[in-house]
């Protein structure tokens, strides 16, 4: 299995919270490589257009739009990378996750000849249901993935993913639920958390439901930078 964290080359912030997360996945055996970012200087728009995904999905008032869809195009890049790559599988991770226990060796992820993608980052917003038992489980925490900070993909899902992008896309996390896809699955007790202190992607009002935000905005203590 191969490991990219997306990072914001020219973003000393993201950075430096890449190479925290790669240090925190070295502590657990976990090879990580920085994989360049999509940003608004690279024209997403203008990469939507070419590659025949729609923008309307993206176009809501939690997220700025451009930031939003580099993020997915961020992601889509790794999808198609995988899918070329074919009997190969991901872990994507985003600059401000932070490993705090062994990700699960799962085989099928190898070996299976069916889709599969299985979440690993602990919800990092907004209330969610805990899983119902260790180990293996339908997605359930939320009806789409509770943050696209860590999750695990074979190159069949990736196809799945990529050849969906064309349709309906949405940010990242809201795209990959259960109503467009049925192969997505989540680990318990969840090994990757974030542990962010500010976000590229979202607007102030999408940050009130971010869990670090709220903890900020409480307590006082620490800094949350909207960039």
């Amino acid at each position: 299995m191969k490991s990219y964290v997306i990072t914001i080359m020219d973003m000393e912030k993201s950075v430096k919270a890449a190479e925290k997360c790669i240090q925190s996945a070295a502590e657990y055996g976990v090879t990580v490589e920085m994989f360049p970012a999509i940003t608004p200087k690279d024209d997403p728009s203008r990469m939507m257009e070419e590659r025949n995904i729609p923008t309307i999905g993206f176009n809501e008032k939690w997220s700025r739009t451009e930031r939003c869809m580099a993020a997915f195009l961020s992601h889509y890049s790794l999808w198609k990378k995988c899918e070329e790559e074919k009997d190969q599988s991901y872990l994507i991770l985003e600059h401000d996750a932070v490993f705090e226990g062994n990700i699960p060796n799962i085989s099928m992820l190898e070996v299976n000849t069916e889709p599969l993608l299985v979440s690993l980052g602990e919800p990092s917003y907004g209330s969610y249901k805990t899983p119902n038992t260790i180990g293996l489980n339908k997605l359930q925490s939320k009806p789409y993935l509770p943050g696209a900070h860590a999750y695990m993909i074979n190159y069949k899902a990736a196809h799945q993913l990529v050849g969906r992008a064309k349709n309906d896309p949405a940010p990242t996390d809201v795209f990959i639920d259960n109503r467009r896809f049925y192969f997505l699955h989540e680990w318990s007790p969840f090994p990757i958390t974030v542990k962010d202190t500010f976000t590229t992607i979202q607007r102030e009002i999408g940050c009130t439901h971010k869990h670090s935000y709220k903890k900020v905005m409480e307590t006082g203590k620490g800094k949350y930078d909207i960039i």
